[in-house]
């Protein structure tokens, strides 16, 4: 197990504390004990944070793109190199198995270089001129500082779609990561550093939300805002960057349906939608969440779900065996007991699970509910944790209305052996992504995304750059 050290603030290539020297504990999800402190910035380390970011970017921008690309793959090099200690850090700040840790770790090396490979095929075009005396050019620039504001439930995945997508395009970024796991994305940050970066280019600050979001958002050195969390604060980050005419990409919360067809295989159905589901203890913006399966097969469904849930090992991420972590804090066992309460309350059922593990740590049991009713909270808001909701339908319709019957659209899934239902479910469902008889499977090349109140903007595929882009017409007459 890698020693956990305090963290730091990266500022101008340089780790620093916080001027005022103020911290923040870091405690293990799985013990509560502190293990840690973060630095704490206040107003005098942003205004630091901002003018190294601009320098930065006068500095990276003037990198040629095949020269970007290769520093990023030193980058991503090292990420693979040093996995298995970021992976012990990830697993003791946030909790997450060991083996979830590592996956993490090295699908960040391979976004990177995705975005690497990417940053050198943003063209521009020649458009022919009506005047033949003309020449009429499209440049992609990129736009400038761009702000971070990153979660804690992939500190690292979350945090390298951004960076490398802004990189990639010639920005420099700021990011603020999470106080709850920061030692894992300033080791990512810190790969960027060795790999060669100039100075400025990549920058991490922690402390207050609130406080760092209202400074950078409305901040003339920042040029575009990209965050990933909350519908909520999502808005509230949104409607403020709008004030200032910033651009931004929001990836927000979920509700993900997953349409169990009659024709499903059973068999498929469960191993990959309870994979999502339970995987990092449930806390996934796109873990599956609204389980509507089809009456015929609802009970033999629900009895192979609860066989699975009831096979997961609880304990701490660095133990071995370990295939379910802790909750990150404290408020998410409150959350799932009375997510519990109320569905019960309502008419559910507890096939397995509903209650917390242990007297220590934040564990609460992989939870089944059957029979859930439309009215009962976890079917309306994101439950963000291992509890999976089940209800049956009997027609398509009825399936695809539920489906698209609340305000997000972030994710989906579904299994059916019927090309017919695929195509009805392909363009009726309202959604940023699907993924159909298999678990969620995004990939660097794929957008990565959501619809209605679960955002807007890609963080995968091509798209993702776009938004860090600003296209210029230029006309150039003969003289």
């Amino acid at each position: 197990m890698t020693t956990y050290t305090d963290t730091r603030l990266l500022i101008n290539g340089q780790w620093a504390d916080a001027a005022s020297g103020k911290t923040i504990d870091v405690a293990n999800p799985a013990t509560g004990k502190v293990i840690g402190k973060v630095a704490h910035a206040g107003i005098a380390d942003l205004d630091r944070a901002l003018a190294s970011a601009q320098r930065g970017f006068e500095a990276w921008r003037l990198v040629p793109a095949n020269e970007r690309a290769g520093i990023m793959r030193k980058a991503a090099a090292l990420m693979r190199e040093r996995a298995p200690d970021i992976a012990s850090l990830l697993t003791q700040e946030q909790g997450k198995p060991l083996a979830e840790a590592r996956v993490e770790v090295l699908a960040a090396a391979d976004i990177i270089e995705w975005f690497a490979d990417e940053g050198r095929r943003i063209y521009g075009r020649i458009v022919p001129s009506r005047n033949l005396g003309a020449q009429q050019l499209v440049l992609k620039e990129p736009v400038g500082p761009v702000a971070a504001f990153t979660p804690w439930n992939f500190p690292i995945n979350q945090a390298v779609r951004k960076i490398a997508a802004a990189l990639a395009t010639g920005c420099s970024i700021l990011v603020k990561a999470p106080e709850e796991t920061p030692a894992s994305p300033a080791a990512l940050l810190q790969a960027f550093v060795d790999a060669g970066v100039p100075a400025g280019t990549v920058n991490l600050v922690y402390g207050d939300p609130a406080e760092i979001s209202a400074y950078l958002i409305p901040h003339p050195i920042i040029r575009k805002v990209t965050f990933t969390g909350s519908t909520q604060v999502g808005k509230q980050l949104a409607a403020l960057a709008g004030l200032h005419m910033k651009r931004v990409t929001m990836e927000l919360g979920g509700h993900a349906p997953v349409i169990v067809c009659e024709d499903a295989d059973i068999d498929v159905a469960v191993k990959a939608s309870a994979s999502a589901k339970f995987r990092n203890a449930g806390q996934v913006c796109i873990a599956p969440t609204r389980f509507l399966v089809h009456n015929s097969i609802r009970s033999a469904f629900a009895k192979a779900l609860v066989a699975h849930a009831q096979g997961l090992t609880i304990g701490d991420g660095m133990a071995t065996g370990t295939t379910l972590g802790p909750l990150a804090n404290p408020r998410r066992l409150s959350a799932m007991a009375k997510v519990t309460e109320d569905a019960l309350a309502r008419g559910a059922k507890v096939e397995t699970g509903g209650e917390c593990f242990g007297s220590v740590g934040n564990f609460y049991m992989p939870t089944v509910l059957n029979d859930v009713p439309l009215d009962a909270d976890v079917f309306n808001n994101e439950p963000f944790g291992p509890v999976a909701a089940i209800r049956g339908f009997d027609t398509l319709d009825e399936a695809i209305l539920e489906a698209n019957r609340l305000p997000y659209g972030l994710a989906g899934y579904a299994f059916t052996r019927s090309i017919s239902t695929l195509h009805a479910l392909s363009y009726r469902l309202e959604l940023g992504m699907l993924w159909v008889n298999q678990p969620a499977t995004p990939s660097p090349e794929m957008p990565f995304g959501g619809v209605k109140d679960s955002g807007y903007g890609s963080e995968g595929g091509p798209e993702a750059l776009e938004s860090y882009l600003v296209t210029k017409a230029v006309s150039v007459m003969a003289m």
